[in-house]
């Protein structure tokens, strides 16, 4: 056999991987030259879904990483730590590294990164985004060329889910979180998914890919669903939106990077905005190529462990190949990290619901506060009302984030507000 592979984790990815792996009949014929050498996990008395060779699974996961005879370490075992210490040991023992873990490259991908370059081997990432869908590999080798001004992605399923569901039923958050919990989609601690922790790890990678530039995941402005009610999906419909948790990453020429997860009205006649369920979807515009959209299935067994065989592929066809020198392409060697603008100087659209006492001159009294910041409205309804008080949404033109958030600090103080239950951008 060709090339040893030491799997760091037997759940649902690494059994998956075993199992695409083992399974090799009309597929890339180079899988033949793979030999999965130790597998390492937790227990060894947990029933298994796969059949291995006698004596290749150990709980001693320090001996996959150390064995001088394992020549690519495939971590898909989650978490930061061991994950974390595994991988380094792994680079400077001069290992390959194939990891689906982007809560680790996300934190420590500088660290991993910089080993990996001086020890000069290959840390492959694609799992680490997106499930299946390929995007890593495109944004480091077909998209590479191109001036990237734009990735916007809905990369969490989870949240896509609960969304999806609340637009077509007229659900609340807390009642299909709760069924979502029940159906395995969410977990039973949601808060990676729901506060958007789990897509600006996933878009710090990407931005670091497309802007050729490591991301510090502090800078990226995170904001999640729990506030968005089924009151601002009915009204988003009326004005022509849904409501998605977007992931973004944008550079004009006159700006710093923007790197931001939050909720979003996108209209309807976005390609993003049709994305529903559990899939993911990645758009990336840039110069000269326009528009390239990745959708498919953000998460599963064998969506993610086509993505970690993949690249255990690419490494698998590189190593035989090999000449002394790595493959700039496939490697990630920036070494600075990105200026990152902070969100009051983003400009964008704004949505906002208000509650106001019902009396005169309301209208006239917000659009004077917003007036007095340069905030330019695009609409200005009053919907209706709930119990005494009346509803009014509003839809900004462009606007510096920072300048619209002082006009509601005044709108806050006006005796006729009551509350501002909602605020969220627009894509």
């Amino acid at each position: 056999m060709g090339i040893k592979l030491g799997i760091l984790g037997l759940g649902t990815v690494g059994t998956g991987t075993v199992q695409l792996l083992q399974d090799v009949v009309g597929r890339h014929p180079l899988l033949k030259e793979i030999e999965i050498y130790r597998v390492g996990v937790r227990s060894l008395s947990k029933p298994r879904a796969v059949e291995l060779p006698a004596g290749a699974i150990t709980t001693d996961l320090e001996a996959i990483v150390n064995d001088p005879a394992v020549d690519i370490v495939v971590e898909v075992m989650g978490g930061l730590e061991p994950a974390r210490s595994l991988i380094l040991q792994a680079i400077n023992n001069g290992k390959h590294v194939v990891t689906a873990n982007k809560a680790v490259i996300a934190r420590f991908g500088a660290e991993i990164f910089t080993a990996a370059n001086q020890a000069g081997v290959y840390v492959m990432l694609e799992a680490a985004v997106g499930g299946g869908i390929p995007v890593i590999q495109p944004l480091k080798q077909s998209l590479s060329v191109n001036r990237i001004q734009a990735i916007t992605g809905i990369v969490n399923g989870t949240t896509n889910y609960i969304l999806t569901r609340m637009q077509t039923e007229g659900s609340d958050f807390s009642d299909v979180l709760a069924d979502a919990q029940r159906l395995g989609y969410a977990e039973a601690d949601p808060t990676a998914d729901v506060d958007g922790l789990d897509a600006a790890d996933k878009i710090a990678i990407l931005a670091s890919l497309g802007f050729g530039g490591r991301i510090h995941l502090q800078d990226v402005y995170c904001e999640g669903i729990r506030q968005v009610s089924k009151t601002d999906i009915t009204y988003a419909e009326k004005l022509g939106f849904v409501i998605k948790l977007l992931a973004i990453a944008k550079k004009t020429s006159s700006s710093p990077l923007s790197v931001r997860v939050h909720p979003t009205l996108v209209p309807k006649t976005h390609p993003l905005a049709s994305i529903n369920g559990v899939n993911n979807a990645i758009l990336v515009e840039g110069e000269p190529i326009g528009q390239v959209m990745f959708f498919g299935p953000g998460a599963g067994a064998g969506a993610t462990a086509s993505a970690v065989s993949s690249d255990i592929l690419n490494l698998v066809a590189t190593l035989q190949t090999s000449t002394a020198k790595p493959n700039p392409l496939l490697g990630c060697g920036h070494q600075h990290y990105s200026e990152i603008a902070p969100i009051a100087e983003l400009v964008t659209r704004f949505y906002a619901r208000f509650l106001t006492k019902d009396q005169p001159g309301v209208i006239g009294k917000l659009g004077t506060s917003f007036g007095n910041y340069g905030v330019s409205l695009e609409s200005i309804v009053q919907t209706g009302f709930q119990g005494e008080l009346a509803e009014i949404v509003v839809v900004t033109h462009d606007v510096k984030e920072g300048d619209f958030r002082q006009a509601l600090a005044e709108i806050r103080d006006l005796p006729a507000i009551d509350s501002i239950p909602s605020l969220l951008r627009v894509l």
